[in-house]
C-alpha cells in the first residue's frame, strides 16, 4: 500500500533533519544523572542568560499577551540602530526563519545555491526545502575559500550563503577581504551574510556591513538575537536588506511571525548594551581559559572568533559520550562533516573548569 508520505516532492522526503544540541533534560533521562549536575556547553547560548531589563520587558509583556503582535518599535529601532529605512528590515522566528525566507523567495526547482564545506546546516537545508541544489565549496583552512565558492556558482545560482564568523568552525573572513568577495559576485547573485556571531569579534575586527547595502543590493545580512543577546528560546532574529529584497521576503513571511515577548524582550535587550559589553568580556576570558587548558592536554583546535571553540579530537565519538556520562554536554560535529571534532561553547568560568577536568578524563578513557 502507497504511504501518503510518498505524495511529499522527493526533495524533501530526503533532508536530514537537523539534529540540535542535546537538551539538559534529555541527558538527565537517558544516562539518570540530575539536572541541576548537567553543564550544557553544546548550543552557543549566552551562558549569563538574557539581560534583566529584557525579563522585565518580557514579564511586562504578559499583559496584552491576548493581542496579536506589533513589529513596529522593533523594526524603527533596528532601522535606527543600522542607519536603515524600517523598509530594509526583516524580522523572522530566529534567524534561522529570515535565512528560509531568502529561499523561499528565491530558490526553486531547479536552482541552486552555494555554500562553503563546514558551513551552517541550515543553509543546505533551506536550500533542499526549496527545491534547489545546494553545492558545497570546498573549505580552506577549515573556512571559506571565496575563490573555490566564487567558480561553484553556476548560471541557474540566485543564492549564495557566507557566514561570518562561520559555525562550526569560527574562521573570519576580515573586513576588506569580505568586501573584495562580495564585490567578485556576480550582481545577479543574492549574496546572504550571517552575522549571528559578529557581536563576539574584537573591536578591531568589528565593522558593520549594512553601510554596504547601498553599493550591493544584492546583500542580505542577518542577525540573532540568540547569541549574545541571550534570548534562544524566544526564537528572534532579522535581516537587513535593499528595500526591494525586503519587500519579497516580506511577502512569503508568515503574519506574527515574531511573538509579542520575544519583541519586548528584543527590543529591551538591543538597548541594553551594557549587558552585551558584560557578556563580550565573559566570552573573551572563557575563550582565553579554554585555550589555555586544552593547550595545557595537547589537544588542536581551529582558532574561533565566536563564542565556541571546535576541537581536534580523533576519537571524538568516544570522548564525547564519556564527557556525557561526566554531565558535560557539547555538541559532536558529524553531521557537519567533522567526525574527529568536538565544538565546546564557552561557558562560565566554572563550567569552563568543569568541562576541562571532564575533557582530561575522557581523554584518557
Amino acid at each position: 500500500m502507497t504511504s501518503v508520505a510518498e505524495q511529499s516532492p522527493p526533495y524533501i522526503r530526503g533532508i536530514s533533519p537537523y539534529v540540535p544540541g542535546k537538551p539538559i533534560t534529555q541527558v538527565a533521562r537517558e544516562l539518570g544523572l540530575a539536572v541541576e549536575n548537567i553543564v550544557k556547553l553544546a548550543s552557543n547560548e549566552n551562558p549569563l542568560g538574557m539581560s534583566g531589563k529584557a525579563r522585565a520587558a518580557i514579564a511586562s509583556a504578559l499583559k496584552g499577551a491576548e493581542r496579536y503582535p506589533d513589529q513596529f518599535n522593533l523594526i524603527a529601532a533596528l532601522a535606527e540602530r543600522h542607519g536603515v529605512e524600517a523598509a530594509q528590515v526583516i524580522l523572522g522566528n530566529g534567524s534561522n526563519d529570515v535565512l528560509d525566507l531568502v529561499a523561499r523567495a528565491f530558490l526553486a526547482p531547479g536552482r541552486s545555491a552555494v555554500c562553503s564545506q563546514y558551513a551552517f546546516a541550515v543553509y543546505p537545508l533551506a536550500t533542499i526545502a526549496a527545491g534547489a541544489a545546494c553545492i558545497a565549496a570546498p573549505a580552506k583552512d577549515f573556512g571559506h575559500d571565496p575563490v573555490a565558492m566564487s567558480a561553484a556558482i553556476q548560471a541557474d545560482t540566485p543564492v549564495l550563503w557566507i557566514a561570518n564568523p562561520n559555525n562550526p568552525t569560527g574562521n573570519f573572513i576580515r573586513k576588506d577581504d569580505l568586501r573584495r568577495f562580495i564585490a567578485s559576485i556576480p550582481p545577479r547573485v543574492v549574496v546572504v551574510l550571517d552575522e549571528a556571531y559578529t557581536d563576539y569579534l574584537s573591536p578591531v575586527e568589528r565593522f558593520d556591513a549594512t553601510s554596504w547595502i547601498g553599493e550591493f543590493p544584492n546583500l542580505i545580512i542577518t542577525r540573532t538575537f540568540s547569541k549574545i543577546y541571550g534570548l534562544a528560546g524566544l526564537r528572534i532574529g532579522y535581516g537587513i536588506a535593499a528595500p526591494e529584497v525586503a519587500d519579497l521576503m516580506n511577502r512569503v513571511r508568515q503574519p506574527f511571525n515574531v511573538n509579542s515577548l520575544a519583541l519586548a524582550g528584543a527590543l529591551a535587550a538591543l538597548a541594553d548594551q551594557e549587558f552585551v559589553a558584560v557578556s563580550y568580556e565573559l566570552n573573551r576570558r572563557g575563550m582565553e581559559q579554554l585555550i589555555s587548558g586544552v593547550d595545557a592536554l595537547g589537544v588542536q583546535y581551529i582558532p574561533s572568533h565566536g563564542n565556541f571553540l571546535t576541537l581536534s579530537v580523533p576519537l571524538a565519538a568516544k570522548v564525547n559520550l564519556r564527557l556525557l556520562e561526566q554531565g558535560v554536554i557539547v555538541r559532536p560535529l558529524v553531521g557537519y562533516g567533522l567526525p574527529g571534532h568536538l565544538r565546546v561553547t564557552i561557558g562560565l568560568e566554572h563550567e569552563n573548569v568543569r568541562f576541562l577536568a571532564a575533557f582530561e578524563r575522557a581523554l584518557k578513557t
